[in-house]
């Protein structure tokens, strides 16, 4: 996927199938050493696309797609009100994943600036993301300005997992070098 022409818009409900691949290939990627098999195992492509195709819908919220004009969706990232006021910020992205294949192109950050720039429209000022603790994209979030706030424990599928919460005082990302 060399020469990648990317373009960040609002995802479509016929956009599910491509968001659905990216996700499920991203968590393969990323967690295949962190979570039980058995969890990665139980993503369907058809389970994914139905549940991206009804968040899409959801009104308060906003789902993003990188859509390359060749290769199609690459990556995504969702967004609205932060489930956990308790943190102090008002705005939460939720998801943030990329296609393996396209990692270190920007991409991240292009969905991540769409996601910001969505939630100053709607009056938010400030954004966390929570992220597994072994999640390498821990170090992204960092790098675009992110701050570490927060930990978390919880169970997934029964197994324990680790998160670590990253916050944005304010919706503008660090101007470092292409991440």
């Amino acid at each position: 996927m060399s020469g990648l022409a990317v373009k960040v818009r609002q995802a479509k409900p016929d956009d599910a199938e491509g968001i659905a691949r990216v996700y499920i290939d991203s968590w393969h990627d990323t967690y295949a050493a962190i979570l039980p098999m058995r969890l990665l195992c139980a993503m369907t492509p058809r389970g994914q696309a139905a549940r991206w195709r009804s968040a899409v819908r959801v009104r308060g919220e906003a789902v993003f797609v990188a859509e390359d004009e060749n290769d199609g969706i690459v990556g995504m990232a969702s967004c609205g009100q932060a489930r956990d006021a308790t943190l102090g910020f008002d705005g939460e992205v939720y998801t943030l994943y990329v296609d393996p294949a396209c990692y270190g192109a920007g991409i991240g950050r292009a969905l991540l600036r769409n996601a910001f720039a969505w939630m100053s429209e709607r009056g938010y000022g400030s954004c966390v993301i929570w992220a597994h603790k072994k999640n390498n994209a821990r170090f992204f979030y960092e790098k675009v300005g992110g701050r570490l706030i927060a930990e978390r424990s919880g169970r997934m599928m029964g197994d324990p997992i680790c998160e670590a919460a990253f916050g944005w005082r304010k919706l503008a990302l660090a101007e470092t070098s292409r991440a």
